[in-house]
């Protein structure tokens, strides 16, 4: 009656599971509970020792291996193209820098800025000027775009207030906020005399409620670095915009220059000595990439549901054998957190190769997302790698102490980020209208994130020392109670917690105490995997066939 009310507690999985079994206390037998026991261990044992107790070659551990090395090569081989790519955007970028702006110059980069009408309307001239004569001044392979037959034109258009009467002088003011767009037309193939545009277009610079100028543009170019990389050239649209921002309306028209990226298949192109040979190998590898990781994503998934399926039957045992509840400890235990790892590295892994088929292929240009997705699947295998390494003792220390410390660390960590996040608001606050290093929520966070890591703190300091003196009163005492915090306290008992961690784990592996009930059970099975205990017999797999079968 006794063992019946407590099943009756249990959950509704583990009750129909118990009801199917129809078991009782009385009917374990030592050689079945010895049995079970063995079949934890087996399930403990790492692949070597499986395949010394059981003779199976530890194809999941080769797979993984093998694994490493193509999906390296992969990364390798798209991270020139992605790098090539970017480097090809990124110097064209710089081109129209020096191209569209007029006396543009490196160190401007980031800084550049008008202050008089005069500057504004010679810049803009000059633009016109200078993309009208592109053909005659660019040494790059940069072209017009053409939309049926027609090049697009170059579009300045201005953005304002749809009505304002400003006068400073007696401190009046009558504005409509409504914002409208005024735009003109430039085309290339048209002579133009740059000197006077805005007159021939009746157009004019509105700058009393001018709030930007915003000018597009479109250019085509072909990257043909790739071919010597044997990959077929990509052709390119650059879709230009130039803002001269005049927002806040201070007296000073902020410059800058962006530029969006289409790539796509060239409509006509012949290389020399070029064949598909090249392509189809890429092509294979990559579908040999997949065709491992989807391999090694079944495998592991069926060892997780494998680990979750005893996890199961030990709960269930466990509530007759010991009379205990199974702590969620010893439950995760049974998930083998590398094997979802794996999966999700795989899975990672088939999409990034399923984009990079498409990008090969010319059909998908998604680089940044494909780079993400390879670069981080490549990266969770090679951590995969400390796995194997815990095959040795001596440098399992390292993965024992992460995981048993991560509970406590993430705990700790929220309790600082609270904290750390009441820094980061107050210094947005009050700082950031002074110090560049605040100005938004997001420099703010990664400005103390350096301080507390030792970084550039003088020049953080010596930002504030002109500014009125409450705010440097303010920021001295902030700085100093933030880098106090959490460089000697907070960092300190973070290094404290994991030391502890490390010392305790030591002084088990020392002493080989079992650190659970479900460890102590395992340890009192004292057969080693070449005692051959662990071969299963025609009878034993019947038995274990169904969840329960093994428990009689």
């Amino acid at each position: 009656m006794e063992e019946s009310e407590l099943l009756l507690g249990a959950r509704s999985g583990e009750r129909r599971l118990t009801d199917h079994c129809r078991w009782s206390a009385h009917a374990l037998e030592p050689k079945e509970v010895e049995d079970f026991r063995r079949r934890l261990k087996y399930f403990f044992m790492n692949p070597c020792e499986k395949y010394r107790a059981r003779g199976r070659k530890p194809w999941k551990l080769m797979l993984q291996i093998l694994k490493i090395a193509i999906i390296t090569v992969q990364l390798v081989s798209f991270g020139l193209s992605n790098e090539m790519m970017v480097t090809f955007k990124e110097e064209n970028l710089m081109t129209f820098r020096h191209l569209f702006l007029k006396g543009h110059k490196e160190h401007w980069e980031g800084s550049y800025s008008l202050y008089t009408k005069t500057d504004l309307y010679d810049h803009i001239q000059y633009l016109i000027n200078r993309y009208t004569n592109l053909q005659n001044l660019t040494i790059g392979n940069l072209a017009y775009e053409r939309v049926d037959s027609q090049y697009t034109p170059l579009s300045i258009c201005q953005v304002l207030y749809r009505n304002s009467s400003i006068d400073p002088g007696n401190d009046t003011f009558d504005i409509d906020p409504h914002i409208e767009k005024d735009c003109i037309s430039i085309y290339p193939e048209k002579s133009v005399d740059s000197s006077s545009w805005a007159t021939d277009a009746n157009f004019s610079l509105h700058f009393k409620r001018l709030l930007s100028v915003n000018i597009y543009l479109t250019l085509k170019t072909i990257n043909l670095q790739t071919v010597r990389h044997h990959e077929l050239p990509d052709c390119y649209d650059f879709h230009i915009l130039i803002t001269f921002d005049n927002h806040a309306q201070s007296g000073k028209i902020n410059v800058d220059i962006k530029n969006e990226v289409r790539i796509y298949e060239c409509r006509d192109w012949n290389v020399e000595g070029k064949s598909g040979k090249t392509d189809y190998l890429i092509l294979s590898f990559d579908s040999v990439v997949i065709l491992a990781c989807l391999t090694s994503l079944i495998l592991c998934t069926r060892s997780v549901l494998n680990g979750i399926q005893l996890q199961f039957e030990y709960n269930v045992f466990s509530h007759v054998y010991f009379n205990k509840i199974v702590t969620w400890s010893d439950r995760m235990e049974f998930v083998n957190g590398w094997y979802i790892l794996i999966i999700v590295s795989d899975t990672l892994t088939i999409a990034g190769s399923v984009l990079k088929i498409g990008i090969q292929t010319k059909f998908l240009t998604n680089y940044d997302v494909c780079s993400i997705l390879l670069g981080t699947a490549t990266m969770l295998v090679w951590v995969g790698v400390v796995r194997y390494l815990g095959f040795f003792k001596k440098y399992n220390i390292l993965i024992l102490t992460l995981s048993a410390a991560f509970p406590n660390v993430i705990r700790f960590s929220c309790c600082a980020a609270m904290i750390y996040l009441g820094y980061c608001f107050c210094g947005w606050i009050v700082l950031g209208p002074y110090h560049d290093k605040f100005r938004t929520l997001d420099k703010v966070t990664e400005c103390l994130f350096s301080l507390i890591n030792g970084d550039d703190m003088y020049a953080t300091f010596l930002k504030m020392r002109n500014k009125n003196y409450m705010v440097w009163l303010f920021s001295r005492l902030y700085l100093y109670t933030f880098i106090s915090l959490f460089i000697y306290m907070v960092l300190s008992l973070f290094i404290g917690l994991i030391t502890d961690t490390y010392e305790t784990i030591k002084h088990q592996q020392k002493d080989k105490e079992p650190v659970s009930q479900l460890q102590a059970f395992i340890a009192e099975c004292r057969d080693q995997p070449e005692s051959g205990r662990y071969q299963i017999d025609e009878d034993t797999s019947k038995c274990c066939a169904s969840p329960c079968g093994c428990f009689g």
